[in-house]
C-alpha cells in the first residue's frame, strides 16, 4: 500500500475547492480521506495568503512516513518551504506536432516557388527594358505582315465552301419531291 498526498475536489460546478489530503494511492479522488492537511481555493488571487492553507506539522509527518506528493501538491509544499522540489523542464512543450511541421514545410516550399517566379518576372522585365525599343517596332510590323496573308488565305478557303452550301440545300429538296409524288399516287 502506497500513501500519496494529493488533491481532493469539492465545491460546486465552476466553483472548485480543493483539499490537500493523505490517502491510499489506489482509492478514488473524492473517497473518504483519513487525514486532511491543507486546503486550496483557486478562485482567490495567487498572492493571497488565504488561497492555500497548509498544516505544516501534518505535512512533515506524512512526508517522514513516506507519503509521496503529486506534482501539484509538491509545488505547494515547495512554495511553503516544507519540501524542496527539483525544477522540471518540458523541452518538447513548445515543439510543434508532425502535421504542423509538414504544413510549415509545404508553406516554405510555396514561398520559395513564389520568390523564384517573382525573380524570373523581374529578370524578364529588366531584359525587356534593356532591349532598345527600336528593335521591337520592326518585329511588330513583320508580325502584322505575316498575319495579313494568313487572313487572305482563310477568306479564300471560306468562299468556295459558301458556294457549295446552296447546292447542298437544293439536293435534299429534290429528294423530297419524288417522295411527295409517291404519297400522292398511293
Amino acid at each position: 500500500m502506497s500513501i500519496s498526498i494529493r488533491l481532493s475536489r469539492g465545491g460546486a460546478k465552476k466553483r472548485p475547492y480543493y483539499r490537500i489530503v493523505v490517502a491510499n494511492s489506489r482509492s478514488p479522488r473524492d473517497a473518504r480521506i483519513p487525514d486532511q492537511m491543507a486546503s486550496d481555493i483557486p478562485l482567490l488571487p495567487r498572492d493571497s495568503p488565504e488561497r492555500v492553507k497548509l498544516v505544516e506539522d501534518r505535512a512533515r509527518y506524512w512526508l517522514g512516513v513516506g507519503a509521496q506528493p503529486t506534482d501539484r501538491v509538491a509545488r505547494f509544499l515547495d512554495a511553503a518551504g516544507i519540501k524542496e522540489r527539483a525544477a522540471r523542464e518540458n523541452l518538447k512543450k513548445g515543439e510543434p506536432g508532425e502535421k504542423a511541421k509538414s504544413r510549415a514545410e509545404d508553406r516554405a516550399a510555396k514561398l520559395a516557388e513564389a520568390e523564384e517566379a517573382a525573380r524570373a518576372a523581374e529578370e524578364e522585365a529588366k531584359a525587356a527594358a534593356a532591349a532598345p525599343a527600336v528593335e521591337e517596332a520592326p518585329a511588330a510590323e513583320e508580325a502584322a505582315t505575316e498575319e495579313a496573308p494568313a487572313a487572305e488565305e482563310a477568306a479564300a478557303e471560306e468562299a468556295p465552301a459558301a458556294e457549295e452550301a446552296p447546292a447542298a440545300d437544293e439536293a435534299p429538296a429534290a429528294d423530297e419531291a419524288p417522295a411527295a409524288d409517291e404519297q400522292a399516287e398511293g
